[in-house]
């Protein structure tokens, strides 16, 4: 299990089977590719990532509109003491260990144990953006998109494979897609991991007892994969668009 994994589930269990059996795969956005350049140029891998993928060029050779953008936002946290400091330490260090009920693989984007601390890079529409959630109202990005989760995962998983039984620093480094684009290193409370992680180990054995097929995956029907998928059987009245 990985955090984006279970982060598929979570949000729809028949698009999450599809992926891991082959059947079905999202293309990768240009949110994401902006969001991959980025950690490709603080981890000094950004050529490999060039050469790999021509979609971020024009026909002329010349960097895209959003990949200039890219390069202003890897400019902006390379430019700052602050983010720099906190960004020292191993880059992409991959590691696993058990937990609720299975092995777990998580990648750390840096990974500072002598200073106790690792942090994550996020690349943000806007760092001070609300969302709306069903149980806690307005949220900021961190929480509308999993990142405590994910930190806290990280945070557990780090400290069984290292062995020392306890939690680092986990601080969230983010850069936003604006121009000029922001920047701001945030940090979480353990108390909130703690919930998290109990969230995660509540969810696990429905996880996978449908991921092993003694159970059938449920369908969101809002999804890419549902929508793409989806075949009607009854008619919906309108009061219940918005459930």
């Amino acid at each position: 299990m990985s955090n984006s994994q279970y982060k598929d589930f979570v949000t729809c269990e028949a698009a999450a089977m599809a992926k891991l059996n082959g059947l079905w795969k999202e293309e990768p956005s240009d949110a994401l590719l902006m969001g991959t350049y980025v950690h490709a140029a603080l981890e000094g891998t950004l050529e490999e990532f060039k050469q790999s993928c021509p979609e971020l060029f024009t026909q002329k050779g010349e960097l895209r509109s959003q990949f200039k953008l890219a390069e202003r936002m890897y400019q902006t946290i390379s430019n700052d003491r602050m983010c720099m400091f906190v960004l020292d330490g191993q880059k992409e260090v991959i590691m696993t260990a058990e937990f609720a009920g299975c092995l777990w693989k998580v990648k750390l984007d840096s990974y500072n144990r002598e200073g106790g601390r690792f942090a994550d890079v996020k690349t943000v529409k806007s760092i001070r953006d609300k969302y709306w959630d069903k149980q806690y109202g307005y949220v900021s990005f961190v929480e509308a998109f999993g990142y405590l989760r994910q930190v806290a995962l990280y945070a557990e998983i780090e400290s069984r494979w290292s062995g020392s039984g306890e939690w680092l620093e986990p601080l969230i480094v983010a850069v936003s897609k604006e121009d000029p684009p922001d920047k701001q290193i945030i940090n979480v409370d353990v108390s909130r991991m703690s919930m998290e992680l109990e969230e995660i180990e509540k969810n696990m054995p429905r996880i996978l007892a449908v991921k092993s097929g003694l159970e059938e995956p449920t369908r969101c029907e809002t999804c890419k994969y549902c929508r793409e998928t989806k075949q009607l059987r009854h008619v919906l009245h309108y009061t219940e668009l918005l459930a």
